[in-house]
Protein backbone atom coordinates (compact mmCIF):
# COMPACT_ATOMS: atom_id res chain seq x y z
CA UNK A 1 0.00 0.00 0.00
CA UNK A 2 1.11 3.23 -0.34
CA UNK A 3 1.78 5.82 2.57
CA UNK A 4 -1.48 7.77 2.00
CA UNK A 5 -3.48 5.02 1.51
CA UNK A 6 -2.04 3.39 4.80
CA UNK A 7 -2.63 6.99 6.77
CA UNK A 8 -6.23 6.66 5.34
CA UNK A 9 -7.00 3.08 6.55
CA UNK A 10 -5.04 3.88 9.64
CA UNK A 11 -7.45 6.85 10.45
CA UNK A 12 -10.25 4.05 10.07
CA UNK A 13 -9.30 1.47 11.88
CA UNK A 14 -9.36 4.02 14.48
CA UNK A 15 -13.04 5.16 14.47
CA UNK A 16 -15.78 3.58 15.09
CA UNK A 17 -19.09 3.15 12.41
CA UNK A 18 -18.76 3.79 8.74
CA UNK A 19 -17.70 7.24 7.71
CA UNK A 20 -17.75 8.80 4.70
CA UNK A 21 -14.65 10.30 2.63
CA UNK A 22 -15.30 14.01 3.77
CA UNK A 23 -15.23 13.06 7.36
CA UNK A 24 -12.64 10.54 6.55
CA UNK A 25 -10.64 13.78 4.86
CA UNK A 26 -11.82 16.31 7.74
CA UNK A 27 -10.36 13.91 10.42
CA UNK A 28 -6.80 13.91 8.47
CA UNK A 29 -6.55 17.16 7.86
CA UNK A 30 -7.75 17.94 11.39
CA UNK A 31 -4.29 15.79 12.39
CA UNK A 32 -2.08 17.70 10.33
CA UNK A 33 -2.01 15.30 7.09
CA UNK A 34 -1.36 16.79 3.84
CA UNK A 35 -3.45 15.00 1.97
CA UNK A 36 -6.50 16.11 -0.77
CA UNK A 37 -9.86 15.13 -1.10
CA UNK A 38 -9.32 13.23 -4.49
CA UNK A 39 -6.86 11.30 -2.57
CA UNK A 40 -9.03 10.16 0.54
CA UNK A 41 -11.29 9.06 -2.38
CA UNK A 42 -9.19 7.02 -4.37
CA UNK A 43 -7.52 5.51 -1.34
CA UNK A 44 -11.06 4.81 0.13
CA UNK A 45 -11.91 2.97 -3.36
CA UNK A 46 -8.78 0.91 -3.70
CA UNK A 47 -8.88 -0.34 -0.24
CA UNK A 48 -12.60 -1.21 -0.90
CA UNK A 49 -11.66 -3.25 -4.26
CA UNK A 50 -9.07 -4.81 -2.31
CA UNK A 51 -11.31 -5.92 0.58
CA UNK A 52 -9.58 -3.95 3.39
CA UNK A 53 -12.80 -1.72 4.12
CA UNK A 54 -16.36 -2.32 4.00
CA UNK A 55 -18.22 0.21 1.76
CA UNK A 56 -22.20 0.56 1.90
CA UNK A 57 -24.19 2.99 0.48
CA UNK A 58 -26.87 4.57 2.82
CA UNK A 59 -30.31 5.30 2.64
CA UNK A 60 -29.58 8.84 0.88
CA UNK A 61 -27.33 7.01 -1.56
CA UNK A 62 -24.22 8.19 0.20
CA UNK A 63 -21.19 5.73 -0.01
CA UNK A 64 -19.70 5.85 3.70
CA UNK A 65 -16.57 2.94 4.69
CA UNK A 66 -15.33 1.43 7.57
CA UNK A 67 -12.05 -0.99 8.16
CA UNK A 68 -13.25 -4.56 7.80
CA UNK A 69 -13.21 -6.44 11.08
CA UNK A 70 -12.80 -9.92 9.11
CA UNK A 71 -11.04 -11.13 6.04
CA UNK A 72 -13.83 -12.99 5.17
CA UNK A 73 -16.90 -11.90 3.03
CA UNK A 74 -19.64 -10.78 4.78
CA UNK A 75 -22.80 -8.57 4.70
CA UNK A 76 -24.68 -5.49 7.43
CA UNK A 77 -27.02 -4.77 9.78
CA UNK A 78 -26.84 -1.26 9.68
CA UNK A 79 -29.31 0.93 11.97
CA UNK A 80 -31.20 3.75 10.38
CA UNK A 81 -30.51 5.94 13.38
CA UNK A 82 -27.59 5.39 14.96
CA UNK A 83 -25.02 3.66 12.30
CA UNK A 84 -24.25 0.94 14.97
CA UNK A 85 -23.11 -2.02 12.40
CA UNK A 86 -23.33 -5.77 12.83
CA UNK A 87 -21.30 -7.78 9.82
CA UNK A 88 -22.93 -10.71 9.44
CA UNK A 89 -22.58 -14.47 7.42
CA UNK A 90 -25.35 -14.76 5.02
CA UNK A 91 -24.83 -18.31 3.29
CA UNK A 92 -28.63 -18.31 2.16
CA UNK A 93 -27.70 -15.37 -0.07
CA UNK A 94 -24.57 -16.80 -1.48
CA UNK A 95 -26.48 -19.91 -2.69
CA UNK A 96 -29.06 -17.53 -4.18
CA UNK A 97 -26.44 -15.16 -5.71
CA UNK A 98 -24.81 -18.00 -7.23
CA UNK A 99 -28.16 -19.77 -8.53
CA UNK A 100 -29.49 -16.66 -10.09
CA UNK A 101 -26.83 -15.88 -11.93
CA UNK A 102 -26.21 -19.62 -12.67
CA UNK A 103 -29.79 -19.17 -14.19
CA UNK A 104 -29.20 -16.31 -16.67
CA UNK A 105 -25.93 -17.13 -17.59
CA UNK A 106 -23.55 -15.38 -15.96
CA UNK A 107 -20.72 -16.00 -14.04
CA UNK A 108 -18.33 -14.60 -11.60
CA UNK A 109 -20.79 -13.86 -9.42
CA UNK A 110 -20.59 -10.91 -6.79
CA UNK A 111 -22.94 -9.28 -4.64
CA UNK A 112 -23.46 -6.21 -1.75
CA UNK A 113 -25.86 -6.61 0.49
CA UNK A 114 -27.04 -4.51 3.69
CA UNK A 115 -30.02 -4.36 5.84
CA UNK A 116 -31.76 -1.67 6.75
CA UNK A 117 -33.34 -1.54 10.46
CA UNK A 118 -33.26 -0.09 14.38
CA UNK A 119 -30.95 -1.59 16.69
CA UNK A 120 -32.37 -2.26 20.18
CA UNK A 121 -30.53 0.52 21.97
CA UNK A 122 -32.29 3.05 19.69
CA UNK A 123 -35.30 0.91 19.70
CA UNK A 124 -36.12 1.07 23.39
CA UNK A 125 -34.85 4.83 23.53
CA UNK A 126 -37.81 5.92 21.53
CA UNK A 127 -40.21 3.50 23.67
CA UNK A 128 -38.76 5.09 26.68
CA UNK A 129 -39.07 8.48 25.43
Amino acid sequence: MTTRRDAVHDTLRNSEGFRSAQDVYAEMRLHGAKIGLTTVYRALQALADGGKVDMLRTDDGESVYRACATDSHHHHLVCRRCGHTVEVAGPAVERWAEMVGSEHGFTEITHTVEVFGTCSSCSSSVRAG
